[in-house]
């Protein structure tokens, strides 16, 4: 889509002002004449010297500011080319200036890609001129890039909240992952300490059934009087042995003879 920007030919002409003496008239008209002749040979800065100057001589001059509006615009100065743009409206009496300078004042702004303020310039210099035809395809491009650049900050805004929303889950999933491992982690040291309690557990267990399983000492089957015959037995025996041993004790060592 081709923008329609500036409209080079439209510096205004000299025969616009009025209600000025002759002797200042022929001045500014001179100099306006001058920065045109220049302007059309595309030396910018040179016109823009001349409308200075014409300014000087008449600061009330709408066609001064707005064909130095134009030199500036065309230096790509546009918030100065802005400025003069707007001094025109404040000083112009003639509906042609204004609808020119609302124009232009639209182009500073899609330049920047302002186009909220460029639709606003435009529509006011289509208020002053609906014939406008270059005002009013730049108020349809304006528009459509305007709706463009809307739909592509809740596109840029969308994905940035995915990024995000993404970015959080992962982080979420990393601590999601360390908490499990952790949990695992105790509770594999939970599992290993309740199986050692069990081990220990049945070990004792163990323990106790082969002590319950340990054979204990049998009643005796004799009878009372088998018993006493035993006893009557060792008493014998044991005092037999304590008389020999008497005898062994009270024995003397026999002694070698001298003779």
């Amino acid at each position: 889509m081709n923008i329609t920007f500036i409209k080079q030919g439209c510096f205004l002409a000299v025969l616009l002002l009025g209600g000025m003496t002759a002797m200042a008239q022929n001045g500014t008209n001179k100099l306006i004449r001058k920065g045109n002749e220049l302007y059309q040979k595309q030396l910018f800065s040179d016109a823009e010297a001349n409308y200075k100057k014409a300014l000087e001589q008449n600061a009330q001059s709408a066609v001064g500011s707005y064909n130095l509006g134009n030199s500036l615009y065309q230096q790509k100065r546009y918030d100065d080319a802005r400025t003069q743009y707007a001094n025109s409206l404040k000083t112009a009496d003639n509906s042609h200036i204004k609808s020119e300078a609302d124009y232009n004042i639209g182009n500073t702004y899609m330049e920047g890609k302002k186009w909220e303020e460029s639709i606003k310039s435009y529509k006011q210099a289509l208020k002053i001129n609906p014939s406008d035809e270059d005002a009013r395809y730049n108020l349809a491009y304006a528009q459509a890039m305007l709706k463009k650049q809307q739909q592509d900050n809740k596109d840029n805004k969308d994905n940035k909240d995915k990024k995000d929303k993404d970015k959080n889950k992962d982080k979420n999933k990393d601590q999601n992952k360390d908490q499990n491992k952790d949990q695992q982690d105790k509770d594999k040291d939970k599992n290993k300490d309740q199986n050692k309690d069990q081990q220990d557990k049945n070990k004792d267990q163990n323990k106790d059934q082969q002590e319950q399983q340990k054979p204990e000492p049998q009643p005796s089957k004799m009878n009372k009087q088998e018993a006493e015959r035993l006893l009557q037995a060792l008493s014998q025996e044991e005092k037999k042995l304590q008389d020999k041993a008497k005898k062994v004790k009270g024995q003397p060592v026999p002694v070698e003879k001298d003779w």
